[in-house]
């Protein structure tokens, strides 16, 4: 049985110990109901963020327009369920079978037809293994907002998932210490993100590369700085796995594959 609520810290009070319990495999749902603990509220122009949990162990976290997260135990029986309850999702975003037992659901309830969109894989940083690479890593600082901002406009924009404020993005990453940038010579060349610790655990992205610098191993060597900066913590980062080449990049830095994720848009 389901139980839901638009009170991001009664969510945490009944289901959080039970996602902290794996806390590399529910990244997603726990950095995002940090975030709206922090901020206050979702997605801006948004719907109002809802949560809920299953008394299997499932949970779940919305902030409309943005698909519905599945995690927790994520059981087919629960994401099957939790189609019958909500109205105008967008999209889902789950394990493979939780993802597409929701989207099966909801297109018998509503009609519609579920479109397969990101698939992405979770990796885990097992031994870190920097790359030998021109350059070195800085923490970004107010002096970059400019930058940040350019920069993160496009990798969103190049991920299909535009930002509501970049530039909220970036003083809040300032604020943070939560960016990296590679330099050489003294000029920025590539970009990595940090999630703030949830559960124990730093989520690595957005990383970007300007198309000018692609190809030199500035990403993997930003994402590497990046992710040693977040040491002793457990670091993760999810890929797109259309994408051979960032999968690969990933790996020889001494990222693990843990599960795969599939998003649906309705």
């Amino acid at each position: 049985m389901w139980s839901t609520t638009s009170d991001v810290d009664e969510f945490h009070a009944v289901a959080g110990a039970a996602l902290r319990a794996r806390p590399v495999e529910n990244t997603l749902l726990l950095t995002i109901a940090a975030k709206v603990a922090d901020t206050g509220g979702g997605v801006p122009g948004g719907s109002p963020p809802a949560f809920g949990w299953h008394t299997d162990g499932s949970a779940f976290v919305w902030t409309p327009p943005r698909a519905l997260l599945i995690g927790g135990s994520a059981t087919v029986a629960a994401s099957t369920e939790l189609a019958e309850l909500l109205d105008d999702v967008p999209g889902v975003n789950s394990t493979d079978e939780a993802a597409r037992a929701f989207a099966d659901a909801w297109c018998r309830r509503t009609g519609v037809t579920a479109r397969p969109g990101l698939r992405s894989r979770l990796y885990r940083l097992g031994e870190l293994v920097p790359p030998v690479v021109a350059g070195r890593a800085r923490v970004a600082g107010a002096g970059d907002r400019d930058l940040l901002v350019a920069w993160l406009t496009t990798c969103a924009e190049e991920l299909h998932e535009p930002l509501a404020s970049p530039g909220r993005a970036a003083d809040l990453g300032v604020r943070d210490g939560a960016y990296g940038l590679w330099e050489v010579d003294g000029t920025p060349v590539a970009l990595a993100g940090r999630r703030r610790p949830a559960g124990g655990v730093v989520r690595i992205g957005p990383v970007y590369t300007p198309r000018q610098h692609r190809g030199r191993g500035y990403g993997s060597a930003v994402t590497a700085a990046v992710s040693a900066w977040s040491l002793p913590h457990e670091v993760v980062l999810f890929t797109d796995l259309s994408n051979p080449t960032s999968n690969s990049i990933y790996t020889k830095i001494g990222y693990r594959p843990v599960e795969d994720r599939q998003l649906f848009e309705f």
